[in-house]
């Protein structure tokens, strides 16, 4: 990994720490875990225990108390792994969903929660996405009323990554009349009434599990409003700059390891006598996608130091979405393409890598609507 000016000895060290455990517990098993469609909970423990959870997080609860240029370094030495369901099923933990908790919970609500919560003892998610709702945050139609000291949730959430076998999950729902009159809401796994309508079947993430929820009359204490109510659009919106700055760093990810491992096999391939290596297209055209990563990584770097120095990016977090979530399709593709016949044959990393990069360009923000939230800004 090149320098950065960005990064301290420090994070150099984090990054080796878990390069080291990707290496030991990952790679080796995770072909397993592509099967059985979910991480197993003892390896995401076993990352809690290692101080890996609660990077940004209150020393208090068990955090570090680190800085947005330190979560990147964690994200990106993360997706260096070739198993994007694991990679997705941490960070959705980490970065996604466990922040609403720390932004917005109470004293007692982060007592009760976040100490099992960065230990890695309980698995989170949020359920934002609807059928009818995914980038147009303000058009969900799950709803909460309240009923005496309680809150009575009712509606559908669909697409929710851990959503089979998390066991605290942040829900949004509407408490008023207004577009955008929503809160956030802590939900128990076993509450009465919410249940995994379906575990759904993906083209990739295969070791990631993703659910439709089902809020059937979900009672919860009003104590489990998160944050204030009416003001949840609003906290979804300022996780989504970490959130996609996660996701950026999970693409540029995939475009390093897939450019490592295609210079890797095009030097060894041999075609009409020659490794392919020798041909002059490959060679330009890998170099010219090596560029582009390394700029785009570049920019993502500066996009998290942006957030340590306490600005306001939603257009560069919008730009450096759509920016590598369209990259990654593209180096992803053509390293494939290099590989021939060898790249569509399952169980090979490239190709393990082609179909889990699909969906950088459409989770998080699909690149059109990043792109809006670019224009607008000007």
């Amino acid at each position: 990994m090149q320098e950065s000016i960005y990064t301290t000895p420090e994070h150099e060290t984090l990054r080796d720490q878990v390069a080291r455990f990707i290496a030991k517990e990952v790679e080796p098993c995770a072909a397993a875990w592509e099967e059985q469609g979910c991480v197993p909970r003892d390896v995401l423990r076993r990352m809690g225990q290692a101080g890996l959870f609660g990077l940004m997080y209150e020393s208090a609860y068990g955090g570090a108390e680190a800085d947005a240029l330190t979560n990147l370094v964690f994200a990106e030495a993360l997706s260096q792994s070739t198993f994007a369901g694991f990679i997705i099923t941490v960070l959705v933990h980490t970065d996604m969903a466990s922040p609403h908790l720390h932004h917005a919970g109470t004293p007692e609500q982060k007592r009760k929660y976040l100490p099992r919560v960065i230990s890695g003892e309980l698995i989170t998610a949020v359920g934002i996405t609807e059928p009818g709702a995914g980038s147009d945050v303000a058009g969900i139609r799950t709803t909460a009323r309240r009923a005496g000291n309680e809150w009575v949730l009712n509606g559908t959430k669909m697409f929710i990554t851990n959503g089979v076998h998390a066991n605290l999950y942040f829900i949004a729902a509407k408490t008023g009349e207004g577009k955008r009159d929503m809160s956030m809401f802590i939900v128990e796994k076993g509450t009465p009434g919410f249940t995994v309508g379906r575990a759904l079947k993906k083209t990739g993430w295969l070791s990631s599990d993703t659910a439709e929820l089902v809020l059937d009359n979900v009672r919860i204490p009003e104590s489990n409003l998160l944050g204030e109510e009416g003001k949840g659009f609003y906290s979804v919106m300022r996780n989504f700059q970490t959130e996609r700055i996660a996701l950026g760093a999970m693409a540029v990810g995939h475009c390093q390891q897939a450019l490592k491992i295609t210079l890797d096999y095009v030097r060894q391939r041999t075609a009409f006598g020659e490794p392919l290596w020798s041909q002059q297209t490959i060679r330009q055209r890998l170099s010219m996608l090596d560029a582009k990563t390394r700029a785009a990584r570049q920019f993502m770097y500066h996009c998290a130091w942006r957030v340590t120095q306490g600005h306001d990016i939603v257009q560069d977090v919008s730009m450096l979405k759509a920016l590598t979530g369209e990259l990654v399709n593209e180096v992803v593709q053509t390293c494939q393409q290099f590989h021939g016949g060898m790249g569509y044959i399952r169980e090979t990393a490239i190709e393990r890598l082609w179909r889990d990069a699909r969906v950088l360009a459409i989770g998080g923000g699909a690149t059109e609507v990043m792109l809006e939230e670019v224009a607008k800004r000007y």
